[in-house]
């Protein structure tokens, strides 16, 4: 019998990939020596804010945490795989209806497990610009520690020495150091608010997409249920032949047209605002609006060259890059993923 574990043998560009490309595959998907099991989970989440800045400290730990969030769901993608391929090897030697169907929702809960692993992708855009926000914030980090070691040498001479030269040198050099600073924060602000719009906008189309595609599958998986013949036989009694072939495969072949089809602007579930909701939201846009009316803000984030007090930290990902130099090494003991067997001919 044709048993199949996939659902497309070729694999063409659905018009959702044409309208937004794919990413480029997860770094989380490498062969790691932690990767597995809740030890590197609990390594990376208590590492995560241990070392860097003070002010990175706890983003950095949430990338971490998003990091083994992520490696969570590359094994339920695995495993799901793995499952609708058990699922189809178990219903080969039942009853023709049983046998057919389950060969089917195989090619269904295997297409679920891709669609998983699709979606580690395209989280991972979320997490790395999450991540590029821990990285401005600790290149901001020195131009605050400079402000407060020259406030705190003002106070330590004032106290010592109050008739010092060097309080009038230390002073002018604090201004300079006041107005870097106003511009290091005013660019952290400004990148914070633009990288989290960003990075959550990733997160949620890629789990619109991804929860609609599979309530797609779900409801195409309830129609083969319908071609097994449920009604109780008396023993000895023999069932009619099964004649459910074609149905089954015309299922899968709608099935896949709707994943192959399905863009964003058709999407079945959609938020609607109350109209409350919509009047506030409306108001806050409105508000928004008028306050940057007239105003131009294209140089107010230019980069500071004059080396003084906004030291980028070389070392920020230091950690994480060593983490991934180790999960490159340990990547050819690592198991291979995705189909582990092709369709094969009737």
């Amino acid at each position: 019998m044709h048993r199949t574990y996939s659902m497309r043998q070729s694999r063409a560009p659905t018009a959702s990939q044409l309208q937004n490309p794919p990413p480029p595959p997860s770094t989380t998907k490498a062969g790691r020596l932690f990767g597995k099991g809740s030890f590197g989970h609990a390594l990376r989440r208590n590492a995560g804010g241990a070392f860097g800045p003070d002010l990175a400290k706890k983003l950095a730990q949430l990338v971490k945490m998003e990091k083994n969030v992520m490696r969570s769901m590359e094994n339920v993608a695995k495993e799901r795989m793995e499952v609708a391929q058990q699922l189809s090897v178990w219903g080969e030697g039942g009853d023709e209806d049983v046998s057919d169907v389950t060969d089917k929702l195989g090619v269904l809960l295997y297409e679920i497990g891709e669609l998983e692993d699709q979606y580690v992708d395209r989280y991972d855009q979320y997490r790395v610009t999450i991540k590029s926000i821990r990285n401005i914030e600790a290149s901001v980090q020195p131009s605050r520690d400079r402000k407060q070691k020259i406030t705190d040498q003002i106070a330590q001479l004032k106290y010592k020495e109050p008739n010092s030269p060097k309080i009038v040198v230390l002073e002018q050099e604090l201004v300079r150091a006041e107005a870097e600073s106003l511009v290091a924060e005013a660019q952290l602000s400004n990148i914070t608010r633009e990288k989290v719009k960003a990075a959550y906008t990733y997160q949620f189309d890629a789990l619109r997409e991804h929860c609609e595609k599979v309530a797609i599958i779900a409801g195409y998986g309830k129609h083969l249920l319908e071609l097994i013949d449920d009604t109780p036989v008396t023993p000895g009694e023999t069932r009619a032949a099964y004649d459910g072939y074609e149905a089954s495969k015309a299922i899968i072949q709608d099935c896949e047209d709707a994943l192959t089809n399905w863009v964003e602007s058709n999407a079945v579930v959609s938020s609607k605002l109350s109209t409350r909701s919509r009047t506030l939201s409306q108001r806050r846009r409105s508000n928004i609006a008028a306050r940057n009316e007239g105003h131009d803000l294209s140089t107010q984030d230019a980069p500071i060259n004059d080396g003084s007090s906004w030291v980028a930290h070389r070392d920020v990902d230091s950690e994480e890059e060593e983490e991934d130099r180790l999960d490159s090494d340990a990547g050819h003991h690592d198991e291979s993923r995705g189909r582990t067997q092709e369709p094969l001919a009737a």
